[in-house]
């Protein structure tokens, strides 16, 4: 049994990123970006106004202006100003040739006959200069770039259309276990629904990555050899839950072993979640996690969608929230790294009722799940600690 550091860094250090293809601009939120952007054009493009007013000559803003033009927003203005004129624009138009400055409609005073007066003590410029935000060839958006709503009004800007993002990890999913059948049967007295498949998937979907779903292998060697070799054959990553301990008919061990899995880890010391495998074949990767439903939903969120993200070109760390407790918690035994589901409100922390791994409803009710360190038995009420949301 390993700490859960040591299992974390095994992890993230056998992550590297997936193949890259080319979406359209709008397929691209929410994937990693797989190349340098760079701005094809200055931005603003030109000299614009950045307020409804009149263009002028600063220097004459003592004086009677003539309006000689009014310039909407995507006209090219016709007229060169001289001493004495002015010409009325609008927010986003182009700066005629002779201005240097915008004054606001509400510090002038209208005259008639086409005429203006600058009526306030003094006035900005308003001017977005040609370049002053981006220039030409200027990075805009580096490699590695997680893809929001926000980057797409910059890849849009840049008239990158069809950008590189890396792929989406293909996942496979299965379950193992004599006892199981599937949600839409009714269980006998001796069997359980499969309920792990569908929350994995339900949290591939979440992490980015495409699931798919390799049914119930049963517990014989020869369902698991057949499924899991099925699904390395087809998938980045496997994941499958059950099997996975040393019981009489816990044979994915021993099976992953037979197919050229490597495995790298067999437990960790964290409660729940403890009998859990990582192995490689190739580049192919497996995670074999416990049966119970509370410890396949926690290894995944802890371990296997950090995991994901770094594949699918994301290497930023986990972020947790450091709040406060807010009530007393404690635990009796503190050999392994316990992980809690708790519930934020109000800008503290409250751990769930929680019976142990087979629990899955406690989870239902969770936004997030804090950490209690090996060693640690009490957090007490006020105590800064550790949240991850879910």
């Amino acid at each position: 049994m390993i700490r859960f550091e040591e299992a974390f860094e095994i992890v993230m250090s056998n992550a590297q990123p997936l193949r890259s293809e080319h979406v359209q601009m709008m397929n691209s939120l929410d994937r990693v970006l797989a190349e340098e952007v760079f701005s094809d054009l200055d931005m603003p493009p030109f000299d614009k106004s950045a307020v409804d007013g009149f263009a002028v000559r600063m220097e004459d803003l003592a004086l009677t202006l003539k309006v000689v033009e009014v310039i909407p927003a995507g006209k090219i203005p016709e007229k060169i100003l001289k001493a004495g004129q002015c010409a009325k624009i609008m927010t986003g138009a182009m700066i005629p040739e002779g201005a240097d400055g915008v004054v606001m409609v509400e510090d002038t005073q209208t005259l008639g006959n086409g005429n203006i007066r600058f009526i306030a003590k003094e006035s900005g410029r308003n001017i977005c200069f040609k370049g002053e935000d981006i220039k030409e060839g200027e990075l805009v958006l580096s490699t590695g770039t997680y893809i929001r709503p926000q980057h797409l009004a910059v890849l849009a800007s840049v008239g990158k259309i069809n950008p590189l993002v890396f792929n989406r990890a293909e996942v496979g999913v299965l379950s193992t276990g004599n006892e199981l059948v599937e949600p839409v049967h009714v269980p006998s007295p001796s069997h359980i629904r499969n309920s792990n498949a569908y929350q994995l998937m339900g949290q591939l979907i979440k992490a980015g990555a495409n699931p798919h779903y390799e049914g119930i292998a049963l517990d014989t060697e020869t369902s698991l050899t057949m499924l899991i070799r099925n699904a390395l054959d087809q998938y980045d990553i496997v994941l499958l839950t059950g099997g996975v301990s040393i019981g009489d008919y816990d044979y994915v061990p021993e099976v992953m072993d037979k197919i050229g899995v490597k495995i790298l880890f067999k437990s960790i010391a964290i409660q729940p979640g403890r009998p859990t495998i990582f192995g490689r074949r190739g580049n192919q990767f497996i995670f074999g996690l416990p049966g119970n439903p509370v410890s396949a939903f926690v290894v995944f969120e802890m371990l296997i969608k950090p995991f994901l993200r770094k594949m699918m070109g994301d290497s930023s760390p986990p972020v947790d929230l450091l709040l406060p407790i807010g009530i007393d918690y404690s635990r009796s035994k503190s050999t392994r790294k316990s992980i809690i589901p708790v519930k934020v409100e109000h800008g503290e922390v409250f751990p769930l009722e929680y019976h142990g791994s087979a629990h899955i409803n406690a989870y239902s009710m969770a936004n997030g799940i804090s950490m209690m360190e090996i060693g640690e038995t009490l957090f007490e009420k006020g105590k800064i600690i550790n949240v991850r949301q879910i």
